[in-house]
């Protein structure tokens, strides 16, 4: 097979569109003026129709070329459906939660995004709240405004001196640290997934915990995707442990903070002030946060400027265009099956299950990650895969989407070092997909193979321990003293949660030392559960683990 060469990876290899002359566009939502007028520079028609009912946008997108939606479009396979002759589905953003990015691969569409399109703005946006709640800005205006001439109730703090406390090093994190160093901030972070090296060079301290990081912050901002481990990340019981000067900023995601226990805290005056631009639910207008004087809110603004609006139509514009003429499109997010040999192609979406699994496994920085690929597959390319493993083990610690084009690039960021190794000899396996790295004092492993004529996915190694079982959405890992009654133990605290248990097995290491054991359930395991878990006698540590 000839390789690929890793530029070329990740983009799908799009057909040739069967509107030859001008092939359709169809806009769905509001596009900036630039990327309307780069797409008809280059002949193009674009076709314009805002707030179709769903009924209507499958109408319409019959016969299209490209469909570019913003947010409130919903790209599901009925559309897709609907569109047989899409070569394209752009998204003017970064978020794809309103596209069935799965779907439209299997369909041969691809999918691209504007991923650097908003992160200066929500950055900027996350300082001009953090200035707001420090000084009071809104309340004194409003209050103005209403006839009140109030200096004394809305004294503010200086930021000069005092400790931000910066939740996620990705690419916004990292933006607004840098911005409020200038301030004469001194700024500590937490994220188990970047290394102190890289830390150092942004001028940041890393600390272990996020206990440790609550505890110390003067100031935090979030700056998380939202996925199970973070939802409601920030309780009640880690609120209790902040001082009473912190103030909180969250323009990531709605949910990662616990709204109600938030409220409790600020109404006590165990916290001082909040700041939000985002909630669990949106439109929202109604909030027990809003009625509070010590509270900022705006209504999902981080990305709501004229300059990004215009970078993201821009963005979009250009990748149409690219795609329509059958070039490299560096957004794309999904991958053509094309891209992969009839060998490797099957062990896609296993790779990105094992890179998701790898990384809550580690719960903390990996400095290198060996990928090594035994069997029949080491005698393809198989780089797509170790992309596949990099877009699940970073997906779930990065605050952007993570796609076959810019994983590379994130784990350098990030300062990981990835490794591939090949051996056509496989022992135990025809193929295998074998995952090692190692944290702190630890090693971290996980190992995964298809077998049968529906490739059915199995991962058969934990922790350098033999299992056998499906990656399905929701596992619960649990390591054990290796003595009778363990199973009959956590089997009874999971059924008592009323947590169905679809599949099971348990193994032991080379030498013997501990036991471990992996349930299949039916819904994630909650934060709860495990701790009654650990806390079981015999059990050594306990890990829910969401592969969705």
């Amino acid at each position: 097979m000839r390789p690929v060469p890793w530029g070329t990876l990740g983009a799908v290899t799009p057909p040739e569109p069967t509107t030859v002359a001008r092939p359709r566009v169809l806009v769905a939502e509001t596009l900036a003026a630039s990327g309307l007028n780069h797409m008809r520079a280059h002949g193009l028609e674009v076709d314009v129709r805002t707030g179709l009912s769903p009924e209507a946008l499958r109408e319409a997108v019959a016969g299209a070329a490209a469909l570019v939606v913003r947010s409130a479009t919903q790209v599901d396979a009925a559309v897709l459906d609907a569109g047989s002759d899409l070569v394209l589905v752009g998204r003017a953003g970064i978020g794809l939660d309103n596209v069935d990015v799965e779907a439209a691969t299997q369909r041969g569409v691809m999918v691209v995004n504007a991923p650097q399109s908003n992160v200066l703005s929500a950055a900027e946006h996350t300082v001009a709240l953090l200035l707001a709640q420090a000084r009071n800005v809104p309340q004194a205006d409003a209050d103005l405004k209403a006839g009140a001439w109030n200096r004394t109730r809305w004294e503010g703090v200086e930021l000069h001196g005092k400790t931000l406390g910066v939740v996620g090093l990705g690419r916004v994190g990292v933006l607004v640290a840098q911005r409020l160093l200038a301030f004469g901030m001194h700024l500590l972070a937490y994220d188990p997934y970047v290394s102190a090296d890289r830390a150092r060079q942004l001028g940041v301290t890393l600390v272990a915990s996020i206990d440790d990081l609550v505890r110390q912050a003067d100031f935090l901002t979030v700056h998380l995707p939202k996925t199970p481990e973070t939802v409601g990340l920030l309780s009640a019981e880690l609120l209790a442990q902040a001082k009473p000067t912190l103030r909180i900023v969250n323009t990531a995601r709605g949910g990662i903070i616990d709204e109600s226990a938030l409220a409790d805290a600020l109404r006590e005056g165990r916290i001082a002030g909040a700041a939000l631009d985002v909630f669990a639910a949106e439109p929202t207008t109604e909030s027990s946060l809003f009625g509070l004087p010590n509270v900022v809110v705006t209504p999902h603004l981080g990305a709501s400027t004229v300059e990004a609006q215009d970078k993201a139509g821009q963005t979009i514009a250009e990748q149409v265009v690219l795609a329509l003429r059958g070039e490299f499109v560096p957004f794309a997010v999904n991958l053509a099956a094309k891209e992969a040999s009839a060998t490797v192609q099957p062990y896609l979406p296993l790779a990105e299950r094992l890179g998701r699994l790898f990384t809550v496994l580690a719960g903390g920085t990996v400095t290198t990650l060996d990928v090594a690929y035994e069997g029949e597959i080491a005698d393809y390319d198989c780089r797509v895969l170790t992309l596949s493993v990099l877009k699940g083990a970073l997906g779930a610690v990065v605050d952007e989407p993570v796609t076959f084009v810019n994983a590379p690039q994130l784990a350098q960021a990030r300062g990981l070092d990835v490794r591939e190794s090949l051996s056509s000899s496989a022992r135990d396996y025809v193929n295998l997909v074998t995952l090692r790295g190692r944290v702190g004092d630890r090693d971290v492993q996980c190992a995964g193979t298809i077998f049968g004529k529906r490739n059915a996915m199995r991962i058969v190694g934990i922790l350098d321990h033999t299992v056998d079982i499906p990656p399905s959405g929701h596992l619960l890992v649990v390591r054990n003293s290796d003595t009778p009654g363990m199973i009959g133990k956590v089997a009874t605290v999971v059924g008592d949660a009323g947590i169905n248990i679809d599949d099971m097995d348990v193994g032991t290491n080379a030498v013997g030392e501990a036991a471990l054991m992996v349930l299949a359930v039916d819904r994630v395991v909650p934060p709860e559960v495990v701790a009654t878990i650990r806390a079981t006698d015999g059990v050594l540590d306990a890990t829910a683990i969401d592969l969705d």
